[in-house]
């Protein structure tokens, strides 16, 4: 189900949009930067300061998370159940493992989170509708980005 592309993206990005059903029904929507991916229908993120979401899906793992290239303005939209795997349990040694490259944030993990991906569907801004090609869209946005950091250096 994932394709190439979409673990590209998830792995270059990293960061994911968690959207999560609080318990008065109302959306709860929170970034995690701690995703990888586990195999061909399944994302995972490491929980470390998500106690809201934890709670959400442990009443209702429905979950949906967005990932978008900033710069080039197209990303994927997964959506799918979760399955919270506390430090506590057995599955949870395996599992971290996925989380090697993330240095020493893997002892402040507490909880892994793995998504059975349902459904996956790409995110494209409409500026692709009147012909803009994506190193036009690249260039634009790392020009505005630059302006907005103008004390900050960056390697080309």
């Amino acid at each position: 189900m994932l394709t190439a592309d979409m673990k590209r993206v998830v792995r270059e990005q990293r960061l994911g949009f968690v959207a999560t059903v609080n318990a008065d029904g109302t959306p709860n929507v929170s970034p995690k930067a701690t995703f990888t991916v586990l195999d061909d229908a399944t994302l995972a993120f490491a929980e470390i300061r998500s106690p809201g979401t934890l709670r959400n899906l442990k009443a209702n793992p429905a979950i949906e998370v967005n990932f978008v290239d900033p710069f080039v303005r197209k990303g994927y939209r997964f959506a799918g159940a979760a399955r919270v795997v506390p430090r506590e349990s057995d599955d949870f040694a395996e599992l971290i493992g996925a989380f090697a490259d993330y240095g020493n944030l893997v002892e402040r993990m507490r909880a892994v989170v793995s998504i059975a991906v349902a459904r996956a569907l790409p995110i494209v801004s409409p500026a692709y509708d009147r012909g803009a090609s994506e190193g036009e869209l690249r260039r634009q946005w790392t020009t505005r980005f630059r302006r907005l950091q103008p004390n900050e250096r960056f390697e080309e």
